[in-house]
């Protein structure tokens, strides 16, 4: 596939009735019964809406690894941070809370939604937020919950690894859980990097789900790496589990820490997650 083909006029009016649809369906059900459901029932309904959203808008889901389950208890789910199709995608596979900043709380209708989720929002200009976050945090894996964080705290093109922030992986230590590591790529179906999925450089959401709603095709590769026990030897504090965590990451993207390195020196392009 070129880069430059694009979905019909039809495709694209097609494409946004049918999400519009499927939009007011989630509405309705976190209206009327999301929050009497027990946690397992929420995430079998959660997984099912992401599965479907994502085949409205032409998306499949390559998994490589061991997926962990679809709510694993006690874990917290790390991933490099691409899109808002990241949630959905990640969805799909392994259910999970999570953190985002505070921002996204006051977007029309999908903050609310992500409230009554169960999403965590935290005030990213306040470091000791973070204290407040990680406590919530290692409540909910200690009563076995899935929580995730996006440690780059912002967007990427895809192509690198941003460095990890290690401030919320206190919360794995504090619940003595296990941290899984998640690597995104979105691509074509030729295996190509595919640039149209980010949601960088300032630009809207609804600038984001039109380059979405423009692609024929687009293939998620979702790597689970190898599942870290917090507190272990050489575990035993964010920093070394941040480190060990982005490595994993790293490694399921196909990066090198040369890569990584760019990446890092790389002035930061996005602030929109």
């Amino acid at each position: 596939m070129k880069s430059h083909d694009t979905t019909s006029f039809a495709t694209r009016c097609g494409r946004v009735t049918r999400l519009l649809g499927h939009l007011a369906v989630g509405v309705f059900i976190v209206a009327t019964r999301y929050s009497r459901l027990a946690q397992a029932e929420r995430a079998v309904v959660t997984r099912r809406w992401a599965q479907h959203a994502l085949k409205i808008l032409g998306v499949s889901i390559k998994v490589r690894g061991v997926n962990p389950g679809f709510y694993p208890p006690n874990t917290l789910l790390v991933a490099n941070h691409v899109s808002w199709l990241d949630i959905v995608a990640l969805n799909s596979c392994t259910v999970s809370r999570f953190v985002a900043k505070r921002e996204i709380r006051q977007w029309p209708l999908i903050g609310w939604l992500a409230y009554v989720a169960g999403t965590l929002f935290i005030d990213r200009g306040n470091r000791r937020d973070a204290s407040r976050v990680n406590q919530i945090l290692a409540e909910a894996m200690q009563n076995g919950g899935c929580m995730a964080v996006f440690p780059e705290s912002t967007t990427s093109d895809g192509s690198g690894l941003l460095p990890f922030k290690a401030s919320l992986f206190e919360a794995a230590l504090l619940a003595r859980g296990t941290v899984q590591p998640v690597s995104l790529r979105y691509q074509r179906p030729d295996g190509s990097l595919l640039r149209e999925a980010a949601y960088i450089d300032d630009i809207s959401l609804l600038q984001s789900i039109r380059k979405v709603l423009s692609v024929p095709q687009i293939e998620v590769e979702i790597s689970y790496g190898q599942a870290l026990k917090a507190g272990e030897p050489g575990l035993d504090n964010r920093f070394l589990l941040a480190e060990q965590s982005r490595s994993e990451v790293a490694l399921g993207l196909g990066l090198t820490l040369e890569d990584t390195q760019q990446a890092a020196d790389a002035p930061a392009a996005a602030t929109n997650a």
